[in-house]
């Protein structure tokens, strides 16, 4: 399927997964007029963190603009002033009002981490291997107001397998997700060229709202580890929380604060029973790593981690200069840090 003419796009993106999306679009024999993208804020004294997106338009030669506001009055008459066909949407991080949305005459598409209605939100691929899904994927919706509601116009499914880290995941679903925004595109351009009045805006299967699941942005507390729930779950904290905020425990020291570790591998133990044993208690600790007791008598192998303050070693290397033993304990939520006097 080929459009009857190219059309004028403005792309809205920040974040990596914006990018293989954009490269397409540049590819494709429409015309990018422009590249929204968050402005850049850094903490005093600091560079602002990366911004994927607007390095990309810069190689391609894309303007980019950054309002701090998208759906504020100077925004609205600057995106008006390009006369968009489509707002193409991806990892952007601001909702854009009906006022926004209704510059351009088909309107937006947002392209999403997941198959929708499932995991709406910020941190849909997370949320997808944090919950044990072996099927995700990606979906390209027409933009409402309400967050990741609109129709779904196409959706590509993808298996999560065992070992996958949501950045590989990542990477592999931003691949997925540039052809089906260039299909979705022709399908809103064929309906388009119908010339029926409302057509486009009536494309796509609309979501069932009842089948939705959240998929919450992310936050430091949401990477302790609970030992309460199952070794399963450790372990898939360990590859959704990578590279922020990361799986973090807590080790419990006679006399002093706990001990934080960042744990970069985990596997469940097929052989350890930790029935009986409370969840945090260490079952066993050797070349092969921590064996930690999980909720309903399962259990984890630490190992691989990063003591606070140190690099990156195996748990035997942590184990020649660390007393641990068998009976020790990982807090179940950190306690406050004692101030050094």
């Amino acid at each position: 399927m080929t459009s009857l003419r190219p059309l004028r796009l403005v792309v809205m993106g920040t974040g990596p997964f914006a990018v293989p999306m954009f490269e397409a679009l540049v590819r494709s024999h429409h015309e990018i007029l422009a590249v929204v993208t968050r402005p850049d804020r850094a903490a005093p004294g600091r560079r602002p963190p990366p911004n994927p997106m607007r390095a990309a338009a810069t190689a391609a030669g894309v303007p980019v603009l950054d309002p701090e506001r998208i759906n504020d009055d100077e925004a609205i008459a600057t995106l008006a002033g390009l006369a968009p066909d489509l707002f193409v949407v991806c990892d952007y991080g601001q909702i854009l009002s009906p006022r926004v949305l209704g510059i351009p005459p088909l309107g937006g598409i947002n392209l999403h981490g997941s198959l929708l209605p499932r995991h709406r939100g910020a941190a849909p691929i997370q949320w997808a291997i944090l919950a044990g899904d072996p099927i995700t994927g990606v979906s390209v919706i027409h933009m409402t107001p309400a967050l990741d509601a609109g129709a779904v116009i196409v959706a590509r499914a993808a298996p999560i397998y065992p070992g996958d880290t949501a950045p590989a995941l990542e990477t592999h679903l931003a691949d997925l997700g540039a052809g089906a925004t260039l299909e979705a595109i022709e399908r809103l351009d064929a309906a388009r060229a119908l010339g029926k009045p409302g057509a486009a805006l009536e494309i796509g299967v609309p979501q069932d709202a009842a089948k939705a699941t959240k998929a919450p942005r992310l936050s430091k507390a949401d990477g302790v580890v609970d030992w309460a729930r199952p070794a399963v779950h450790v372990e898939r904290m360990r590859r959704a929380l990578e590279p922020w905020p990361r799986t973090t425990a807590f080790l419990a020291r006679s006399g002093g604060d706990p001990l934080r570790l960042v744990l970069e591998d985990v596997v469940v133990d097929p052989d350890h029973a930790a029935a009986g044993a409370a969840p945090g208690t260490i079952l066993a600790a050797g070349d092969t790593g921590i064996v930690v007791a999980c909720g309903g008598g399962s259990a984890v192998i630490i190992r691989r981690l990063v003591p606070e303050g140190r690099r990156s070693m195996t748990a035997a290397e942590f184990l020649r200069g660390s007393p641990v033993l068998p009976g020790m304990r990982f807090d179940a939520v950190p306690r406050v840090q004692s101030r050094p006097s």
